[in-house]
């Protein structure tokens, strides 16, 4: 490729394969960078010369640029890369995969940290891009790619950890525009029941503010009504008591009605998170090691850990699986100066989030929670940190737990207890006392 102009594109109806023969002899490799509307290709020969940018747009020229990398690879030993972003190139990963094309995966932290050492320029656009996936391709930094079809289980699951995972969104929107209102409005209601109560939610999507509470003669029977047992008789006479009394501002009918949009709203997610959280929870009863995952952390983190990461089998050992949630440390240190020791997030944000909410749920466990105050004091008091510290070690235990078959105690995964580990049965010695009976029941 001549320096200057050396990433004006060509489009891909007017590429001539002879082209190619300006490259040494052998191997080449071919590196994509693919947006919305186009895909630009780069051809790299076994020397580091390259070819100037092919251009295809999306999606009416991706089968005319597949069709010439099929070409190519009839005359020349070929392999394709593309960074693992997005989706925007699963349709042409799946076409290349078809036709039987050798197809790897560039890390994008390795393709941006690699943008100034491939030509002295902290630059970045879509020709440069893919000669640079293509570069690294070729020295080896990259993995198998092929494109594959999930199951009808795995995209039943797929489908419903995206719901919930977005109807979760959407829950925390409206519960978030329901408590501003209730802080004007109605502050003493969250004092009594908390913002997530369904019973709340349900008394404010019927009345829509307190005034309404305090009129109505039967309030207290309706609220007794959708509480039931769980709600304390002195909570509702207190609720009522406290939409008698309230210092709140006095709501306009308008701003009743959005206080009840709001609730509804929120019901509504509601809903349709319990109602995924069920399918999730029948598809987990067909796996053995989905099961096994669940009793631990639940099933919709199962799902939500297996659609983003995979099966933990997949993984050489535990450190890669919590590796893959960016849960690794990295540490930023030069002379005297001592950085400090955080995670990466080089990983699923989706998997990090879910399963921060199980290490919230593990902390009130007494096991746990003494550990957890421990870090916490030396941490000066920071308890976010204690909970990723959880993390990490919830991490290495899931895959201790699914891979080894060990049987989960939250006790043992603090230093001065051993590392999940399968139990081994005990060696009975010649010459050793018989045998209890007892130990040896089921």
């Amino acid at each position: 490729m001549t320096r200057k102009r050396k990433y004006r594109a060509i489009s891909v109806k007017n590429v001539n394969l002879n082209s190619v023969e300006e490259l040494a002899d052998g191997p080449v490799t071919i590196g994509l960078d693919v947006s919305k509307d186009e895909i630009f290709a780069v051809v790299r020969d076994g020397t580091g010369e390259f070819l100037r940018p092919w251009k295809a747009k999306q999606p009416t020229e991706l089968r005319a640029l597949v069709e010439l990398f099929q070409k190519l690879s009839e005359v020349r030993p070929l392999v394709i890369g593309l960074e693992s972003t997005g989706t925007y190139g699963d349709a042409v990963r799946q076409a290349m995969t078809d036709i039987g094309l050798d197809i790897q995966r560039v890390s994008g932290k390795a393709k941006s940290d690699y943008e100034e050492i491939f030509d002295g320029v902290p630059s970045a656009h879509d020709g440069k891009d893919a000669a640079i996936v293509a570069e690294l391709v070729a020295i080896g930094k990259s993995r198998p790619w092929p494109y594959g079809a999930p199951s009808e289980v795995e995209s039943q699951m797929k489908g419903w950890v995206d719901w919930v995972d977005a109807q979760q969104d959407v829950y925390q929107t409206w519960l978030g525009r329901l408590e501003a209102q209730l802080a004007r409005h109605w502050p003493e209601a969250t004092k009594i029941l908390n913002l997530t109560s369904v019973t709340l939610m349900r008394i404010l999507a019927h009345y829509g503010g307190p005034s309404n509470v305090a009129e109505d003669p039967e309030a207290a029977q309706q609220l007794q009504h959708w509480g039931g047992h769980f709600l304390a008789k002195a909570k509702v006479q207190a609720l009522c008591r406290s939409a008698q009394t309230t210092v709140g501002v006095r709501m306009t009918e308008p701003e009743q009605l959005q206080l009840q949009r709001y609730a509804q709203q929120a019901l509504a997610a509601l809903r349709e998170i319990n109602k995924a959280k069920n399918e999730l929870q029948k598809l987990c009863e067909s796996d053995e090691r989905l099961q096994t995952l669940c009793e631990m952390v639940g099933p919709a983190t199962a799902c939500v850990l297996w659609v983003s990461l995979g099966d933990p089998k997949n993984y050489h050992c535990a450190e890669a699986y919590r590796k893959a949630m960016g849960l690794n440390l990295k540490e930023r240190s030069s002379g005297k100066h001592k950085g400090k020791l955080k995670i990466t997030k080089r990983g699923s944000s989706q998997a990090r989030r879910w399963l921060y909410f199980v290490a919230l749920r593990l902390v009130q466990q007494p096991s746990v929670r003494g550990w957890y105050e421990k870090k916490k004091e030396k941490d000066g008091g920071m308890g976010g940190r204690a909970v990723v510290a959880i993390m990490r070690k919830l991490a290495l235990a899931i895959w201790h737990v699914v891979v080894r078959g060990t049987s989960f105690d939250p006790r043992r995964l603090f230093p001065g207890r051993p590392l999940l580990q399968p139990v081994e049965p005990k060696v009975r010695h010649l010459g050793a006392l018989p045998p209890n009976p007892r130990d040896l029941s089921p």
